[in-house]
């Protein structure tokens, strides 16, 4: 009689055929329950718009009246530039300004009557996440004015790479009346032609 060797497996044959078959079923079932991967690709089209004015910008700037005294005055107002650069460039901007000088009849006011002392307000509009304008412009800035408006000359800036989205720039004016100033009250005002210009570029 023969003595199967120590540790060989006193199982039938029919159970170990079993007992195989069960063990490749259920890896086999375990790779089909395996998520099958697959790449997709996601893609957008973006289009540049525009540099602009929006808002009914530049507004028209209307100087609290003034009463001479015998003193040099000064007159201050504010005005909003609400700028859109949606071009997508990332180029920056700038606003260039000029002026025909500030006439009442045959008097006018100095040729530097009108400056920005400061640095002006910037923030971004309602529902737009700009990046603001960083703004390399000096100040006091003078406006350039003449009998003909004269060469303009840089008000504001956005360097490349700031100034996307719409954000508004409010600079206050400031008016000089010396003492000597001609006065023609409101029948006859002073009043100039101030003209902006939005260009791409710093």
């Amino acid at each position: 009689m023969l003595i199967p060797p120590i540790g060989a497996s006193h199982m039938p044959h029919s159970a170990i055929r079993r007992r195989i078959t069960f063990a490749v079923s259920t890896a086999l079932l375990a790779l089909s329950a395996a998520p099958a991967a697959h790449a997709a690709t996601a893609s957008e089209v973006v289009s540049g718009g525009s540099l602009n004015f929006i808002s009914g910008t530049p507004t028209d700037v209307t100087f609290p009246a003034a009463t001479l005294n015998g003193l040099d005055l000064v007159r201050s107002q504010t005005q909003a530039f609400d700028v859109n650069d949606s071009s997508g460039s990332n180029s920056g901007w700038s606003i260039t300004a000029t002026s025909t000088r500030f006439t009442a009849g045959t008097h006018f006011l100095s040729l530097t009557a009108a400056t920005i002392l400061a640095p002006p307000a910037d923030v971004c509009d309602a529902a737009s996440t700009c990046t603001l304008a960083t703004n390399s412009v000096s100040y006091p800035y003078v406006l350039p004015a003449g009998v003909t408006a004269p060469t303009a000359t840089k008000m504001f800036n956005a360097a490349a790479g700031t100034g996307q989205g719409s954000q508004t720039i409010t600079p206050t004016w400031n008016l000089a009346l010396p003492a000597g100033t001609w006065a023609g009250g409101a029948g006859t005002p002073y009043t100039a032609t101030w003209t902006f210009t939005l260009v791409s570029g710093p």
